[in-house]
């Protein structure tokens, strides 16, 4: 924990616009949260059940970073039982393009069987 600190420490001191972005969403949870609400609002459970492994409260800690860095906003509805919807904003929106070159790079170099053997390699 002590050394992720000070790795971040480092990078936020940066003046790479590269590195800050990679900051913001370089983690697999992340840029997954974003690559789900390029299509459109999502409610947390949508998300949780897209995302797949990933824990209720690291899904909630990453849509708190990301609402906090105004990559997307949460809208509560006044309903019971409450209804909470989770929308990119126009700087979130922005991150399409490096969503789609992601997209472009697996599917062109890292071809599911390719994946499965170098899981399956490394076990």
């Amino acid at each position: 924990m002590i050394l992720r600190s000070v790795i971040m420490m480092i990078t936020k001191q940066q003046d790479c616009p590269i590195a800050r972005t990679a900051e913001l969403v370089g983690d697999t949870w992340t840029i997954l949260i974003v690559r789900d609400l390029m299509g459109g609002p999502k409610r947390f459970g949508q998300l949780q059940e897209s995302l797949g492994h990933v824990s209720p409260k690291t899904l909630s800690q990453r849509l708190k970073t990301l609402e906090y860095a105004d990559i997307l906003t949460r809208h509560a509805f006044a309903e019971i039982p409450p209804r909470v919807e989770y929308t990119l904003t126009e700087k979130g929106q922005a991150l399409s393009g490096i969503v789609q070159a992601m997209s472009a790079f697996g599917e062109r170099y890292l071809p599911v069987e390719e994946v499965a053997f170098l899981s399956a390699a490394g076990d």
